[in-house]
């Protein structure tokens, strides 16, 4: 008998520019050995330089592509990206309701594109604290999203205090991500009372586009290895650096989009 694959499922925006959103999170789970399904919540005209456009799906449509997935496939863990509306988490939050419970949910917060284009409409926000965060197994903003998520205006919280503050959300435990700080440290922080700092390189010479949503989709294919959620965590940022490493410095003329694949090692050589 095949050893069965584990499946991912992605609830999140489409980036036609393919660097982030459910196209990064699909590569960042078949990176990870995991299967990935999707359910697009909003279709965005975006390239490497900016968000031209974004269309939201009904939630009629969300609900049908997680019903047409689990009816079908076994998810082990779910990824959740953008969320632009109020209503995408109405039927977001009733799509969890369906899945077996102890499902692991990672939440990447998506709230400002890397341009800095809003991804989250306003009225959502409090739909987002009150009724998403308490479901996440594992809740991964970067500093600005952390900041905005606790109300912390004047950005006097950094670190593990700043952690806590998106801990008393609701997760079980939040990673903070440390692309935004002097020192590129992830922290980590759960409900046992387990506090870690997560060390890695920082690669100003790579391409970030799409770091964060690789970082969550790296966190959630490890969970649905088995992983504990600070083990996913270190794996997670293990990935994620190396796609910035890796990152397609070449494509478009803004900040380029990770390869946590690493394709730029399998293309073919040209002749010039």
């Amino acid at each position: 008998m095949p050893t069965r694959v584990p499946v991912c499922l992605t609830i999140a925006g489409s980036d036609s520019g393919g660097g982030a959103g459910i196209q990064a999170d699909l590569k960042a789970f078949a990176a990870c050995g995991t299967h990935g399904t999707s359910v697009i919540t909003a279709l965005t005209a975006q390239n490497t330089m900016g968000v031209d456009a974004v269309e939201v799906v009904s939630p009629a449509m969300i609900l049908a592509q997680v019903r047409a997935v689990t009816r079908d496939i076994d998810v082990d863990a779910v990824k959740l990206g953008m969320l632009a509306g109020a209503e995408t988490i109405t039927a977001v939050v009733q799509a969890l309701d369906t899945l077996p419970a102890g499902t692991p949910v990672v939440v990447d917060p998506v709230m400002v594109a890397e341009s800095g284009a809003r991804l989250l409409d306003e009225s959502a926000h409090h739909a987002l604290v009150e009724r998403i965060m308490p479901r996440a197994t594992v809740a991964t903003p970067n500093v600005p999203e952390a900041r905005a998520l606790v109300g912390d205006v004047d950005g006097t919280l950094d670190g593990e205090d700043l952690a806590r503050a998106v801990l008393a959300l609701g997760p079980f435990a939040v990673v903070v991500t440390g692309g935004h700080r002097d020192e590129a440290t992830d922290v980590y922080v759960d409900r046992d009372g387990m506090v870690a700092h997560i060390p890695g390189p920082r690669h100003p010479d790579g391409a970030a586009h799409g770091s964060g949503c690789t970082h969550a989709s790296a966190l959630a294919a490890h969970l649905a290895h088995g992983h504990a959620p600070l083990d996913a965590a270190r794996a997670a940022r293990r990935v994620a650096a190396d796609a910035v490493l890796h990152g397609l410095r070449s494509v478009g003329h803004g900040p380029g989009p990770v390869d946590v694949l690493d394709v730029a090692s399998r293309a073919p050589v040209r002749d010039e």
